[in-house]
């Protein structure tokens, strides 16, 4: 066999494994997007108040018990973003706001597709019992009629 032939059986080869490796890759990003945590499905969606259909995932489930420092990740669609912002407040039972906060985009958020975000919440200093966690749009209009939000129950211990 010459050595040009040899070569291009290496040449061959090499780019067939590019090729494979390149749709390999493709492959697995395209189906590796961030899943949701859990399910939004109706048992999770009964204890959830306001624009519950907005929300697909939030990893602080409904009803658990929180204290001290807690990260939280969640995916919601409907346009709650305003420069990759959102706002994430605690209530009192009586949804009055007791502490502000806010998360961040993780993905695209001018997207009417859902993104993602992520922060914490400190309930250290937190009255005690039960409360909600709001997660509510950044409203850049501030008119009260585009105001949305979805509220959480939660337990500060």
């Amino acid at each position: 066999m010459s050595k040009i032939r040899k070569i291009l059986i290496i040449l061959v080869v090499v780019i067939f494994l590019g090729v494979v490796i390149f749709f390999v890759q493709k492959e697995y990003f395209s189906n590796s997007r961030e899943e949701p945590l859990s399910d939004v499905d109706s048992w999770y969606k009964k204890d959830i108040l306001g624009n519950k259909d907005d929300l697909i995932s939030f990893s602080i489930l409904p009803n658990t018990k929180v204290q001290g420092v807690v990260p939280y990740r969640g995916m919601i669609t409907g346009g709650y973003f305003f420069e990759g912002n959102i706002l994430v407040n605690v209530t009192d039972i009586n949804k009055n706001i007791i502490l502000k906060g806010n998360a961040i985009a993780t993905t695209e958020w001018m997207t009417e597709r859902p993104v993602n975000f992520e922060g914490n919440i400190d309930f250290s200093l937190l009255p005690k019992g039960g409360a909600y966690i709001e997660i509510h749009n950044d409203n850049a209009s501030g008119l009260p009629e585009n105001d949305k939000s979805v509220l959480i129950p939660i337990i500060i211990e």
